[in-house]
């Protein structure tokens, strides 16, 4: 059986200042968000619970000397003397949590917190420090999923003023995240390339063999082609673009489709131009 250790959960060296240990936090506790991720509530069970042991000095001494006399049995030492009530006390993990609702309309701390799935009834008893976020400025503006959703007006056209309601909170929680010390996930661009199918293969569509070329590699892929597809229109392969980084998805790679004319037809058409 694995033994857990604080620093490994978290991803830091024994050295760690605490300013690189609630970095490293917020980065994590953005990862991780139960509303991004509902399927790692345990292992946030598990990072909420390694930062606040290692971020609180008291405890990380206690923790460290534990650590040179029983190596990787120290938090089972740890947690026979320190249950959740003790160690989530006075953490200001409620208030980073806060941080990012109300950058990234993520649920509220308590929400989050007292679900059955989470920690339930024992939230209460862990007393964290209070709501609210030190150091001030930030505007909750609700999910950006979810922000004019449709970009649509009253007349059903693009409403201008949701494009840059959308523009705006995105340069909000950009500049709100790099004050934080978050990485957010970067999403890869589109690429673009050509397809070129024969007449018979644009009419009644099916798979088509395609070289794709990419930054140090090639490999042939097979392009399903709808039936009825004409000149100019292009199939779009999700996730075949850019690859993205901190996380984010890769781009999508376009192909513009190209249509294969017989010999005799290409010279009739150049005739009647």
């Amino acid at each position: 059986m694995e033994r857990k250790d604080y620093y490994k959960i978290l991803g830091i060296s024994e050295t760690a200042a605490s300013d690189e240990i609630k970095k490293t936090y917020r980065n994590l506790a953005f990862r991780y968000h139960p509303d991004k991720n509902p399927d790692s509530q345990e292992l946030m069970k598990e990072i909420n619970e390694a930062y606040a042991v290692l971020s609180n000095p008291e405890k990380r001494q206690e923790y460290d000397r534990l650590r040179q006399s029983f190596g990787t049995f120290a938090r089972d030492r740890f947690r026979q003397t320190h249950p959740d009530e003790d160690i989530f006390r006075n953490s200001d993990i409620n208030q980073i949590f806060e941080e990012l609702s109300r950058i990234f309309g993520f649920s509220r701390p308590e929400d989050i917190f007292s679900r059955d799935t989470f920690y339930g009834r024992n939230y209460r008893e862990f007393k964290f420090k209070g709501p609210g976020v030190s150091g001030g400025g930030f505007f909750f503006f609700g999910p950006m999923g979810n922000v004019y959703r449709s970009d649509k007006g009253p007349a059903g056209k693009n409403s201008l003023a949701s494009k840059l309601m959308i523009k705006g909170l995105g340069m909000f929680q950009k500049m709100a995240a790099k004050r934080l010390g978050i990485v957010l996930p970067e999403e890869g661009r589109d690429l673009s390339d050509s397809i070129t199918v024969t007449l018979e293969e644009a009419a009644s569509g099916g798979k088509v063999r395609h070289i794709l070329n990419q930054p140090g590699k090639s490999r042939e892929i097979l392009i399903t082609v709808p039936p009825g597809i004409r000149e100019g229109q292009n199939i779009r392969l999700k996730g075949l673009g850019e690859q993205g980084k901190n996380g984010g998805e890769a781009g999508d790679l376009f192909l513009k489709v190209r249509i294969r004319r017989p010999f005799i037809e290409r010279v009739k058409e150049i005739l009647r131009r």
